[in-house]
């Protein structure tokens, strides 16, 4: 009996070649692998056996090897094991909530709900290199709102204990507090592994900006530093909130900082312009046109100048830059007057000496000592397109008309001035919730995108708290009709309101009310701008963190009762097709907001994934027909690097497992592309 189940459910294999088919990957993207690969690219002659010979590596590098034992370094207890935890896989897997998102069939947006190491790990192989930016608001670690305890041994297991998901008794989240003689180091350990899985999600180009205050500062400064190299590090944003900290031992704070690292700097400035829309231009322009437009009869363009002059020395939010836009002409240009003296310290070629006529008096005017700034040609076309201001007579050196209009973007500064918070945004959208001590204004996370990012790129936020970042982006999205996609991740940590014994304004987690920001946050943009109802992605998908939903993937089997009971019924409790299919696409590398088709073929149901670059097959009574409508789509589809995934308990008989298999390659997919589960 026993040789007869296990003939019954043997691997599949090619009858050819009498080789298993290779399985599908049942753990996350495997970063100490990969880089010995790397290794083994670069120096084959060090690797034997996938061991590296580190005494044949310092040979062939020669002096960039350090060995003196005093150096410089930055360590401290538990950084190893923190190094190892990055580079651990993990079998976890998202599952879909379609109930808990919004517009599921056409939105690119994620929202996760779990701790974001593991969703680090999980999304390695289908986002690597392809988010442009990370923007984080980590635990500022005051010793009361660290709550990542991370354990190496089994993360899944912790991580449903901490959110209170298995303890009956409901396990609280622990904190950080500075009497637990380790204050820095959690938090190092916590950030650490979470940094290095963040970079590796980077494009060649993106860039990563970190808030964070006095607590960590310095560390955060450090522990960048030696993640990405000194030389991409592109800065650190001072954010004055004009509100000094009332509890101050010391001197009362009133900013934080915003820590800016490309991936490579070098890359990042080659690609990216790194300049924000500056903040009141469009408002100067309007102002300005409604000034205009009173010109007549007794409102004269001096009178237009005089009352626009008054109108921008009285904005107290504008900077000294924007101050300078002050004049208006009579086309209504907004312009600040700026010199045309030659730039350089060595004396200009003749055809910059070449004199101007006042319109006026008739008369060449006064020319810079060390001459124009441009040729005699372009200042004449300057002149004709009114670009150039004379003076009452040709005393005066004339000036060049510099417009707002066509210099609206400025350089990221490293001072940002804003007195709100971000909760004034929150309660706009009439949510009552006061659960965020401090959550970051709108304003400084749209002034980061729109510098950053443009059309489709990727923006991920992995302590996406209240979920600000996903209203920033949609914000920016209606402004710029920009498509940008967001990934939010969220712990979901319970908010247990102690005063009214129950949970906090009715929400029972983070996620929950994140959730609702970005619904109605979504419904608020479209309100306010109808026209683009059928434009902008309002929506989100809801995946959550859980085990694998493989039996055979979340335990090895002991013993041959166990493991056929595994096969026979191989999917976890509550777990359903969909949950699999997303798993997989996961595993393969493919991104979570790519098309899926379902089609049934008698008792199996074919998923064709990203326009068919992946099929899965999934049923109780699989026969050869399901390959035969596969071959009919790469046929008919003309498709190429065809992955095909076959539920291996799930055919009719052995025979029927093999006819598709000679199926699918007779009709084009490679024997290597044809992986069972």
């Amino acid at each position: 009996m026993l040789d007869k189940l296990r003939k019954e459910h043997q691997p599949m294999t090619n009858e050819r070649t009498n080789e298993r088919l290779e399985e599908v990957s049942s753990h996350s993207l495997d970063i100490t692998e990969q880089n010995i690969e790397k290794l083994k690219e670069l120096f084959p002659e060090v690797l034997t056996e996938k061991k590296i010979d580190f005494d044949k590596l310092r040979l062939i590098l020669g002096d960039e090897i350090e060995t003196t034992p005093e150096r410089y370094s930055f360590t401290w207890n538990g950084k190893k094991q923190a190094m190892q935890l990055a580079q651990q896989p993990t079998v976890a897997t998202l599952k879909p909530n379609k109930a808990k998102s919004k517009n599921w069939d056409e939105t690119q947006n994620l929202y996760i709900e779990g701790d974001n190491l593991e969703v680090l790990k999980i999304l390695q192989k289908s986002y690597a290199n392809k988010v442009k930016l990370i923007y984080l608001d980590p635990p500022y670690n005051t010793g009361s709102d660290f709550v990542y305890q991370d354990s190496f041994s089994d993360s899944i297991k912790n991580y449903l204990e901490v959110t209170g998901q298995v303890d009956e008794d409901g396990t609280k989240l622990s904190t950080n507090a500075e009497t637990s003689g380790r204050y820095h180091t959690n938090w190092l350990n916590m950030m650490y592994s979470r940094l290095k899985l963040g970079r590796s999600l980077l494009t060649d180009d993106g860039v990563m900006f970190i808030s964070i205050d006095e607590h960590e500062i310095s560390n955060l400064e450090k522990l960048v530093s030696e993640l990405f190299g000194e030389n991409n590090l592109a800065g650190t944003i001072i954010w004055d909130k004009r509100n000094p900290k009332g509890d101050s031992k010391g001197v009362a704070m009133q900013h934080e900082y915003v820590i800016v690292v490309a991936k490579s700097l070098e890359i990042f400035s080659s690609k990216n312009e790194f300049k924000r829309l500056k903040k009141n231009a469009e408002g100067m322009l309007r102002k300005a046109k409604q000034i205009i437009n009173k010109i007549g009869a007794d409102f004269t363009l001096s009178d237009a100048n005089d009352e626009y002059r008054k109108w921008v020395n009285a904005q107290d939010s504008f900077s000294g830059g924007e101050r300078a836009y002050s004049k208006i002409d009579e086309q209504g240009n907004v312009y600040q007057e700026v010199s045309m003296t030659w730039p350089n310290n060595k004396q200009a070629p003749a055809d910059y000496f070449v004199p101007i006529i006042h319109p006026t008096t008739g008369k060449p005017t006064k020319i810079p000592d060390k001459g124009w700034r441009y040729p005699s040609a372009t200042l004449k076309q300057m002149i004709l397109d009114n670009m150039v201001v004379f003076g009452k007579d040709e005393t005066t050196i004339p000036r060049r008309k510099y417009l707002l209009s066509e210099n609206m973007y400025e350089n990221v500064p490293s001072l940002y001035y804003n007195g709100k918070s971000g909760s004034t945004d929150v309660s706009n959208l009439e949510m009552k919730t006061t659960y965020f001590d401090n959550p970051k204004p709108v304003d400084l996370l749209k002034q980061i995108i729109q510098s950053t990012t443009t059309e489709n790129d990727i923006i991920l936020d992995f302590f996406s708290g209240s979920a600000t970042t996903a209203e920033s982006v949609m914000k920016q999205n209606s402004e710029d009709d920009n498509n940008r996609q967001f990934i939010m991740v969220q712990l979901p940590e319970i908010i247990e309101d102690k005063k009214s014994d129950g949970y906090k304004d009715g929400f029972r987690n983070i996620p929950e009310i994140a959730e609702e920001r970005i619904r109605r946050a979504g419904d608020k943009i479209i309100g306010e701008n109808p026209e683009l109802a059928d434009k902008l992605d309002i929506g989100f998908k809801v995946f959550e963190l859980e085990k694998s939903n493989l039996k055979k993937w979340n335990t090895e089997p002991e013993d041959l009762v166990t493991m056929l009971g595994s096969i026979q019924d191989n999917l976890e409790p509550g777990s359903t097709e969909d949950d699999l299919v997303y798993e997989i696409m996961l595993k393969q590398g493919l991104g979570l907001t790519l098309p899926i088709e379902k089609f049934v073929v008698g008792d199996a149901n074919i998923y064709k994934i990203a326009f068919g670059s992946l099929f899965i097959v999934l049923g109780e009574n699989i026969t050869s027909d399901a390959a035969k409508k596969i071959v009919e789509f790469v046929k008919d589809e003309e498709l190429e690097n065809v992955v095909v995934v076959l539920q291996d308990t799930g055919f009719a008989n052995d025979s029927e497992k093999l006819n598709s298999i000679e199926i699918l390659n007779a009709g084009g997919v490679d024997y290597n592309d044809i992986l069972s589960i």
